[in-house]
């Protein structure tokens, strides 16, 4: 069993597709599956059921996929290992982020940290499930450090450290019936609309967290993946949204009503696997990370 054939097994796996595996490889689409093949007879069983139009895991492949992983990750340290000796970090990170992370400048550090070590490649990936989305890819393996949110306590096989917190601010448009209002109590909003990311998000599931606690729910018809349509949202009038308050300041145009009492927060924390070592490289990318924080 050759590293090759498990570099070419775990990319099919986690794209699905010969194709695009092929393309993440810069491989021809035959050698990888001639490689797959070799690998299926070595073991002695199939890893992929295949058809037309799709491409699954077996059961022996979806029982082989952590190991191959493994593998992989014990291979690259052995190699950046050697590469240390000589003085230069060497390797690859894959890193999930955030939309926002207000109190980490992530460009400034992805920055820094290139030209600190312009033979480490570095790959910032997003979540469509968000940060519920991070810590799956941290414990499958496919991600190893991750910018995410975690109101709740850390799902197990976790090591997380908060960076920075957040109150999340309530906002209408200035022609919303809250507009200019005193202070609110939560349990006031109970018939309001609101407009929030998708769950799975830091900041609604924050904010789903702070109403579970008073007893009662919300109605969240509209989700959104981004902040911009989220203000634009708010904007026009007819429903309200809780935003970061970094969020906030940038949308001068929406109205910022004051709720007394208990108010969601959320937090930006640095995220990794408790059971997996991790590389020198994606250390030194988190101490980058921990020093970019504004105190």
């Amino acid at each position: 069993m050759e590293l090759r054939q498990l570099e070419y097994f775990v990319a099919v796996a986690e794209e699905l597709s010969f194709t695009k595996a092929s393309r993440r490889l810069r491989v021809v689409q035959s050698g990888v599956s001639t490689a797959i093949r070799a690998l299926e007879r070595e073991v002695g069983a199939s890893l992929f059921d295949r058809d037309s139009r799709h491409v699954r895991l077996t059961g022996a492949g979806a029982a082989m996929l952590p190991n191959a992983r493994a593998t992989l990750a014990a291979a690259r340290a052995a190699h950046d290992s050697v590469q240390e000796q000589q003085g230069e970090l060497h390797g690859s990170i894959v890193m999930g982020s955030m939309v926002a992370t207000p109190g980490v400048d992530v460009a400034g550090v992805l920055g820094r940290f290139h030209r600190a070590n312009p033979a480490v490649r570095v790959r910032v990936q997003y979540s469509p499930s968000g940060s519920r989305g991070h810590v799956r890819a941290l414990l499958e393996g496919t991600t190893d450090v991750a910018l995410a949110s975690f109101p709740r306590r850390p799902p197990a096989g976790l090591s997380v450290e908060v960076l920075t917190d957040e109150v999340l601010l309530l906002t209408c448009g200035p022609d919303h019936p809250l507009a200019g209002a005193g202070p609110v109590r939560l349990e006031e909003l109970a018939d309001e609309i609101f407009v929030d990311f998708p769950e799975g998000w830091g900041t609604r599931d924050s904010a789903d967290l702070t109403f579970d606690r008073l007893g009662f729910g919300r109605s969240v018809p509209l989700e959104t993946p981004d902040y911009t349509t989220t203000a634009a949202l708010i904007r026009q009038g007819h429903v309200v949204g809780f935003l970061p308050e970094s969020v906030a300041a940038l949308h001068p145009e929406l109205v910022v009503v004051p709720v007394s009492g208990e108010a969601p927060t959320w937090n930006v924390s640095l995220a990794s696997s408790a059971s997996r070592p991790l590389s020198r490289p994606a250390l030194a990318l988190m101490a980058e990370l921990r020093r970019s924080v504004k105190r």
